[in-house]
């Protein structure tokens, strides 16, 4: 019997909160093989990043072509990915590959506004990752990027978001995540709108003085391709990725001085 495998696009977190290290976490808990490709090596604990280093697109290209045809990969997430040719090469194996599920997480502008990709990468992801995407997971500020759209990032509220999704799904014919989880209020909302337009929205009340969150948005976007991986509807999916960060987010814990802390591991998803 083959097993299905999980594969992660990413940049590494020598800290193992987030990255490829939060993915690989996350498909363990499924009971899934995670594969990997490095697209960068960061050196970061919670408190920052201090330093990256890339991967040159041709050594991503070779680990793609090391593990797409050679492992059974029924799902696959990614996640930063700063550089336009890596990009480009990331978007041209998977465009070969329209069986396997694909969640994209645009990882270019966090929740504070600070850009994170520069523009010719938002370029590069606009036109070719994201519209392989079979869902794409972006947070407010990353929606107005991807919208070309002014103002979007400070729409957060439940009207707002469902018409972004909307038009997210519409403007790219594919399924999208809008995350709220970082907004103000005591409830957290999310909304997902499919490629047929159908929203669903998913509130739940924010986890008081939470150990750590670092990591959460990789986390979700690597669950959510291993909920797939199983087969399991968009809708469901997304309930069980979303229930798999609030088990990690309460159980997370201390691992070393001065709040430096990990998010838990969740058993048997």
């Amino acid at each position: 019997m083959i097993h299905d495998c999980v594969l992660t696009i990413a940049g590494s977190d020598s800290g193992g909160n987030a990255g490829v290290q939060a993915d690989l976490r996350a498909f363990h808990s499924y009971s899934l093989h995670g594969c990997t490709v490095f697209a960068a090596l960061t050196a970061q604990n919670p408190f920052g990043v201090s330093a990256i280093h890339p991967v040159p697109a041709q050594f991503v290209a070779a680990q793609l072509d090391a593990v797409l045809g050679t492992y059974s990969i029924k799902a696959l997430k990614t996640g930063m990915l700063s550089d336009p040719a890596v990009i480009e090469v990331v978007a041209s194996r998977l465009a070969k590959r329209p069986e396997i599920v694909k969640v994209i997480d645009p990882v270019m502008v966090a929740t504070s506004g600070a850009a994170l990709a520069t523009a010719p990468a938002v370029a590069a992801i606009r036109k070719h990752l994201i519209p392989l995407a079979t869902v794409i997971t972006p947070n407010i500020p990353e929606a107005g990027v991807l919208l070309e759209r002014s103002g979007v990032g400070a729409a957060s509220d439940a009207g707002a978001m469902r018409d972004t999704a909307r038009a997210l799904a519409e403007r790219y014919g594919i399924a999208v995540l809008l995350k709220g989880g970082h907004g103000d209020g005591p409830v957290a909302l999310d909304v997902l709108c499919d490629r047929d337009g159908n929203v669903t929205e998913y509130a739940a009340e924010r986890i008081a003085n939470p150990v750590s969150t670092h990591g959460t948005g990789c986390s979700l976007a690597a669950a959510l391709a291993a909920e797939l991986a199983l087969g399991r509807p968009l809708a469901a999916a997304v309930a069980g990725a979303k229930e798999y960060v609030r088990q990690a987010i309460e159980g997370s814990y201390l691992v070393g001085p001065n709040g430096c802390g990990v998010l838990g591991f969740v058993e048997g998803r």
